[in-house]
């Protein structure tokens, strides 16, 4: 956990499904929310930005994106044939 000498409360507005996901994520590595908040802000501080590539995606990416909300364009593929296709 990250010690602080001095902390502040403050409100944020997070999308509920997103947040629980995270918090599940979180706790297997013994983190709260407040931690893991924390240690984004460490990182950006440190950084002087945010700590990870941010990218735009492009036409086609955005089409897939959608394609795959819609589940158009999907097909079922298992772990062993995945791995077949790319020769794993």
């Amino acid at each position: 956990m990250i010690s602080t000498t001095q902390r502040s409360r403050t409100n944020v507005y997070l999308n509920a499904e997103m947040k629980e996901k995270a918090k599940e994520i979180f706790k297997q590595y013994g983190l709260g929310l407040s931690d893991a908040f924390n240690i984004f802000l460490s990182q950006a501080v440190m950084e002087k930005g945010i700590p990870f590539e941010v990218k735009i995606p492009n036409d086609e990416t955005l089409k897939a994106i959608e394609d795959a909300r819609e589940g158009k364009n999907m097909s079922k593929i298992s772990l062993d044939e995945l791995k077949k296709e790319l020769g794993a």
